[in-house]
């Protein structure tokens, strides 16, 4: 692939973390863009996460997908799905780490880690907020109808950069008990944050093409995130 078409189009980049293999996705408009390092939700790196990009390269901003179940792992079933992220969530020092490869795979494809926020859909949501507790040295950490909750023993002390949350009223996944809580830990912190509730948008509004997709709150929640990527980096 010539460099060209790597910015057109993008490019799988493979790479490892604790001697794994894992496939993320680059895609930069130009070189030092700002970058985002966005996070897949449970089914793994997929079209969805490489469109979102494409879409924020337009804008100017270079993204790397980080892959957090492995080169080649796309899970189909539910059941599947629940076991690679269960794993994870039982075992917060390996999703750390992972983060940590992929902002890593980032900066050696050419993104510019020291201007850089990260963000997550559902599954991704969770990751960027734990990466947030674990003192990650970016701008910003940003969620779309992700995982909310605070694992036991654990907080935003360490925290550098803000917080932003996108999360849909009418999720019975993530609840607005969960919303609050995690505002009130961030307040309670010192975390500058914003956290944007949608009217009846479920779990995974975002998701095109889903019986779940809610475009209102598709349409704002990007508009935001745009104007918030514009302000941070």
């Amino acid at each position: 692939m010539s460099a060209q078409a790597a910015v057109d189009e993008g490019q799988s980049i493979r790479y490892q973390v604790d001697g794994a293999d894992y496939e993320g996705y680059y895609i930069s408009p130009k070189k030092d863009a700002p970058l985002v390092l966005m996070v897949h939700d449970w089914d793994g790196l997929t079209d969805y996460e490489k469109k979102r990009a494409k879409m924020l390269a337009e804008k100017g901003y270079a993204v790397f997908a980080a892959d957090l179940f492995g080169a080649g792992v796309r899970p189909e079933s539910v059941e599947d799905k629940r076991q690679l992220t269960g794993a994870l969530y039982q075992n917060r020092g390996k999703m750390r780490s992972l983060m940590q490869g992929a902002l890593a795979a980032a900066k050696h494809a050419g993104g510019n880690t020291s201007d850089a926020v990260a963000m997550g859909y559902c599954f991704g949501g969770t990751a960027v907020l734990e990466f947030a507790r674990s003192g990650a040295n970016l701008k910003g950490f940003v969620t779309f109808h992700g995982g909310l909750a605070t694992p036991e023993g654990q907080n935003y002390s360490q925290t550098q950069g803000n917080i932003l949350v996108f999360h849909g009223a009418a999720d019975t996944s993530v609840t607005m008990d969960d919303f609050v809580a995690l505002n009130q830990t961030l307040e309670t912190a010192g975390i500058p944050n914003e956290m944007v509730v949608y009217s009846g948008a479920p779990h995974a509004f975002t998701v095109f093409g889903s019986d779940r997709y809610r475009e209102d709150a598709d349409r704002k929640s990007w508009q935001r995130f745009l104007a918030y990527l514009s302000e941070t980096l």
